[in-house]
């Protein structure tokens, strides 16, 4: 059963009632059977079996690492993984292999955790769709789900038509369709202003982002540097829990992550919502919030109010400025951080070699698409001498605000922030890429990206399905380095809505039939 939860998979193996190379097989198979999804960009199929068998051996010892041992886990493109080429989906790092691991993926890989693969992504991890690599777009497995697929005959749509398929968000949402597909029971995602959380919420799975310094960021090919924080994407919140208690904690590599310990938790099952302040920010009411959204958002609301905890309207005022600030700072960033890609040192050389300019010059015209060209651009503007004060300085000075906001309104005692995730639910492909990329992103980021600006954790939950039968997620913001009470929440919240599984009878007939290896109790 791949459809069960990581904790589920975990008894099982130490139960004996799987192996962790059956385990391993089947979900390498099921990752075969699902390639026209485009979730992954490398398959690691010598590695992750050779790693399953050494934790079979380890079971046979009665030594295992922990709870993550055996257990099948994808990671995105954007993370370094030695000896397994890393690409960020783009031209400049095409047949890249990092020498080193990121931090996380190493303690992934310290517990005993089966790596299957690297996962489809925008370029550089800009975008929001997952459409923009040059591995092609990364296609939702809710596009052949049965809940979809009735809807639409219903609805007279032609879902069986091949351009009827949807995206998935982005720009994790390789890691996004891998959870949501069965193929792994946990993904790492990258998260600069959503771009876990926006995926998450259009494949149905929960996209943690916990807060910034708590996870080390050693191994990440960056984005925005000051706002990036790798994150977690599972089936359930207690499964986010369990990998986020592998992750955290400082690293000495990474400046940026605290120094406090951290203490590995267990979410309980049961809390006392009389004694929870939830927070509805009335900012949030954006436009172009879909009536099914809103509607969700506010039911949610009252299954809190219903079961006892205070419920109130609260004020961030400067949220109508993040859009634009997010923008500034992130291209500004961007613009620092891909001068390192110059074909001097890794990666991608032209061979236009009159001049070192010329080489410089061809390199990054060949090695980018045009998304990130433009950002290169937009983010050298911003920091032109003569603009730096008037565009950069300023939305430093915003971003400030944007932070402030939050702090006054958890000091007023609320304990944590309910927001929708995205406008609405996901869309057909034909129809996404009718907009730009940056337009796009403005739209898909609004209600994510300030809690990247203002360091803090948060958490989608997939909540319903929309009359069209795709998933609408609700996103919980909470105080910084309250990791705990965010999930416990969240867990709640989760156990309330109780949100229907991802019915992918569909999906098989689009794609091969599975290989069938030799099956235990457990798959039967």
């Amino acid at each position: 059963m791949l459809r069960v939860s990581l904790r589920e998979i975990s008894a099982a193996l130490k139960e004996g009632r799987v192996s962790p190379t059956e385990l391993c097989q089947r979900c390498l198979s099921f990752i075969k059977a699902t390639k026209f999804l485009n979730a992954y960009i490398t398959i690691a199929e010598e590695t992750a079996l050779k790693q399953a068998e050494e934790s079979e051996e380890r079971y046979r010892r009665g030594q295992i690492l922990g709870d993550l041992d055996g257990i099948p886990v994808a990671v995105k493109d954007n993370f370094c993984t030695a000896g397994i080429e890393t690409t960020c989906a783009s031209n400049m790092l095409k047949g890249y292999i990092p020498p080193y691991s990121a931090t996380v993926v190493q303690k992934l890989l310290d517990q005993g955790a089966v790596l299957l693969g690297k996962t489809n992504l925008d370029e550089f991890a800009m975008g929001s769709g997952s459409t923009d690599g040059i591995f092609g777009p990364v296609r939702n497995p809710w596009s052949y789900s049965r809940q979809y697929r009735e809807k639409s005959v219903q609805n007279s749509h032609t879902a069986n038509e091949d351009s009827n398929w949807l995206v998935t968000g982005g720009s994790s949402g390789g890691s996004a369709a891998a959870v949501s597909s069965f193929t792994c029971f946990a993904a790492l995602g990258s998260d600069t202003g959503g771009s876990t959380r926006n995926p998450a919420a259009h494949c149905g799975v929960v996209g943690l982002k916990p807060t910034y310094g708590l996870i080390s960021r050693h191994g990440l090919i960056p984005l925005v540097n000051s706002m990036d924080v790798p994150g977690i994407l599972t089936r359930c919140v207690d499964d986010a829990a369990i990998v986020l208690g592998v992750l955290a904690g400082h690293d000495s590599k990474d400046s940026t992550t605290v120094q406090d310990p951290f203490k590995p938790f267990e979410l309980n099952s049961f809390i006392d919502a009389s004694k929870l302040c939830i927070g509805i920010p009335k900012e949030y009411h954006a436009p172009g919030l879909s009536s099914e959204t809103l509607a969700l958002w506010s039911k949610a609301a009252d299954l809190f109010e219903n079961a006892g905890a205070k419920v109130m309207e609260v004020s961030l005022p400067h949220t109508r400025y993040s859009i634009i600030c997010y923008h500034v700072l992130c291209t500004a960033e961007v613009a620092s951080n891909m001068a390192r890609f110059d074909g001097l040192e890794y990666g991608h050389r032209s061979s236009m070699d009159k001049s070192t300019e010329v080489m410089y010059a061809a390199t990054r015209r060949e090695g980018f698409n045009d998304v990130v060209r433009g950002r290169i651009l937009s983010g050298n503007y911003f920091l032109l001498k003569q603009n730096y004060e008037t565009y950069f300085v300023k939305a430093q000075k915003v971003r400030r605000l944007i932070a402030n906001d939050f702090v006054n309104v958890f000091r007023s005692g609320i304990d944590v922030l309910l927001t929708p995730t995205t406008l609405s639910d996901t869309v057909p492909y034909v129809e996404f890429i009718k907009e730009d990329n940056r337009t796009r992103s403005a739209q898909d980021d609004i209600f994510t990206q300030a809690a990247n600006m203002a360091g803090l954790p948060a958490i989608t939950v997939p909540t319903a399905l929309s009359e069209k039968g795709l998933p609408i997620g609700l996103q919980f913001i909470g105080r910084a380095f309250q990791e705990q009470q965010l999930l416990t929440v969240a867990k709640w919240f989760e156990k309330q809505v109780k949100f229907p599984m991802i019915q992918l009878q569909g999906m098989m007939d689009h794609g091969h039939t599975i290989c069938h290896h030799q099956k235990s109790a457990f798959f039967s």
